[in-house]
């Protein structure tokens, strides 16, 4: 683990992900082999989304993420931190209200949001107990969150071949595919440093969440948490 990558200050994490943005979907299809689509998939029938649904999707970058709660008739609020990510979003989705906010201060009132959402995005939070406590804030009594990110394979032997692929061959896919591989050698990092699926869900018990569980995807290399809102 390189302690230097992940001690970066949120405005760095942020240009990173600016740098990314005209190619980060593509990336990430590259990346995980094409399971990334199966994954927003697996998200978009766990949000459940339904008409007239508020949905806010958190680190929602391009705003790919919240395509799915668009169809399903839900008023989705794409939101990240990143600007560069937001203006990639605007140019192909100029339909959807896209919203600079951060996970640890959601520029929302309380209690307004049906389901709430977060993918592959809360590992890049600096303070995730607040971010779990801020979502919880703009949740409606009985709402409902949704948190995909990535987590510990399960089978010892094959975690042990997935920590080898994002150690070795990882940063030189991401040089051939990416703008910035940097924020590839991050997301490498930030993965092998993320609490195991156990440790996630105490965290969203103690943030006030209820009814907390997960769900393990393509072998435990993503985990897809759930909780209601008292």
């Amino acid at each position: 683990m390189t302690r230097a990558t992940l001690d970066k200050q949120p405005h760095e994490v942020a240009s990173m992900f600016d740098d990314v943005a005209a190619k980060y979907d593509l990336t990430n299809d590259v990346l995980s082999m094409g399971q990334a689509r199966l994954w927003r998939r697996a998200v978009a029938r766990a949000v459940d989304a339904r008409p007239g649904q508020r949905v806010l999707d958190l680190a929602a970058g391009t705003a790919t993420s919240s395509l799915p709660f668009a169809a399903a008739g839900a008023r989705v609020v794409p939101c990240d931190f990143s600007l560069g990510m937001l203006r990639e979003g605007k140019r192909r989705h100029p339909e959807l209200p896209l919203t600079a906010g951060d996970a640890t201060r959601l520029p929302f009132a309380d209690g307004v949001f049906d389901a709430v959402t977060i993918s592959f995005g809360l590992r890049n939070v600096q303070e995730t107990d607040a971010a779990l406590r801020e979502m919880l804030r703009v949740t409606k009594p009985g709402g409902r969150v949704v948190i995909c990110e990535f987590s510990h394979p399960t089978w010892a032997p094959f975690r042990t071949v997935y920590t080898e692929y994002l150690m070795r061959a990882l940063p030189p896919v991401a040089t051939a595919v990416s703008s910035n591989p940097e924020a590839y050698v991050y997301l490498a990092d930030s993965i092998r440093a993320w609490p195991d699926q156990p440790a996630l869900a105490a965290r969203l018990q103690r943030a006030g969440w209820r009814n907390v569980a997960w769900r393990n995807l393509t072998g435990g290399v993503v985990a897809l948490h759930r909780g209601t809102k008292p």
